[in-house]
């Protein structure tokens, strides 16, 4: 699970004996931590300075921690501590009565570093674990103040491992000059001893079955309590059919997985419609996204199993096609398909039906990788090898 060292090229990560933070050649190495100088911030929770000053407290403050010295895998924390806040410089505004606010700036940061992590040829699980901890770092600060502690912690635990996610919690509270740094260092540990509790500081949190989980996550908000999540799929689970959904860029090998893993199966294809509706990608695709729900209604009335095969880049989109799998009583399987960049590119100029560049490129804005909360099974097949994340 540990990084490729030509991420970090020759900077080493710090470790014994004396856990030095090389950030001079971090600063030279890479553009987006130059971006953060004179990013300003609310100086009432960041009195010492700009962004580039608190990225490197925090990745100061992390290297002293025993729980990062102790960590199997210190480079994940340690990239997580450098590009928490890497969104900030595009998210920062100042606002009329001259406070500084950066809303949205963890989600961002996980889009903008899945971009980078993948450029800089990061494995896949590497790269996912660092991106869900950016996505949720904020989250052990305040996660005792929502109404439901309990869905919360139990959607982070499914992605990131919440003990990790408590050492960059620490790391950025200590990297930092405010006022309120001893609440914030209570919250994360109140966070950590919440997560023990419910059995999910290091893994995910474990529903009585995958159909359980998949019930769970899809009910409302207020169904979402701890003896709900017991209790769910706990009898026989009966299926009418199963559908795959098909998730990646074109061009990172879909069709090719479905050839040789689904070859026997009726297919649902976006791109086949397409070409039949004479519909340019870059154009509205209402007709052929309406046509392809018609023909799935069609497979799954007769409970006929099937795959859809569509890039489904984003959660949303996946989670419209998923509804209606679920409500005919289908199970349901994502697999993802990933290449690097650069055969990913090649993969498409090849293709008979190549993709524009920049469409590639903003499929790129909306690219969320599929997590156990959306599916009964989700199966990530990377660089053609399948892979897991934990």
């Amino acid at each position: 699970m540990t990084m490729q060292p030509d991420f970090f090229g020759d900077i080493a990560v710090p470790s014994a004996p004396d856990y030095a933070v090389p950030w001079q050649d971090l600063d030279a190495r890479f553009e987006w931590i130059r971006a953060m100088r004179g990013t300003p911030q609310d100086p009432i929770h960041h009195a010492e300075g700009d962004v580039w000053i608190h990225t490197q407290m925090v990745a100061e403050a992390m290297a002293k921690l025993h729980a990062y010295r102790d960590c199997t895998d210190r480079s994940i924390l340690y990239a997580a501590a450098l590009l928490h806040d890497v969104a900030k410089p595009s998210s920062t505004e100042i606002g009329a009565d001259g406070r500084v606010t950066s809303k949205g700036h963890s989600l961002k940061g996980a889009h903008l570093a899945r971009r980078t992590l993948w450029r800089a040829l990061v494995p896949f699980t590497a790269r996912e674990h660092i991106v869900a901890l950016i996505r949720h770092h904020q989250a052990p600060f305040w996660l005792l103040e929502r109404d439901n502690p309990f869905e919360l912690v139990v959607r982070i635990s499914q992605t990131a491992r919440c003990d990790w996610l408590a050492v960059l919690a620490e790391a950025d509270a200590r990297g930092r000059v405010c006022a309120d740094q001893t609440r914030i260092l209570d919250n994360v540990s109140l966070f950590v001893e919440y997560c023990k509790e419910h059995g999910c500081l290091d893994g995910p949190f474990e529903h009585a079955s995958d159909h359980g989980r998949f019930l769970w996550f899809g009910s409302e908000g207020g169904a979402r309590d701890l003896s709900r999540a017991k209790a769910l799929g706990c009898g026989p689970e009966a299926f009418r059919s199963e559908v795959t959904l098909m998730s990646g860029f074109p061009g990172a090998g879909k069709d090719r997985w479905i050839a040789e893993h689904a070859a026997d199966l009726p297919l649902v294809s976006l791109d086949q419609i397409r070409r039949e509706l004479k519909v340019d990608p870059a154009d509205d695709q209402g007709a052929v996204v309406q046509t392809a729900r018609e023909r799935a209604r069609v497979l799954l009335r007769s409970q006929t199993s099937f795959v859809w095969n569509a890039t489904n880049l984003s959660k949303r989109i996946r989670a419209q096609c998923i509804r209606l799998f679920a409500d005919y009583g289908a199970r349901v399987r994502i697999v993802y398909v990933e290449v690097p960049e650069s055969v990913l590119h090649a993969q498409n100029a090849n293709r008979p039906f190549s993709v524009p560049g920049h469409v590639l490129e903003a499929l790129l804005d909306r690219w969320e990788i599929p997590d156990r909360s959306e599916a009964h099974e989700v199966v990530y097949v990377v660089g053609a090898e399948p892979d897991r994340l934990p």
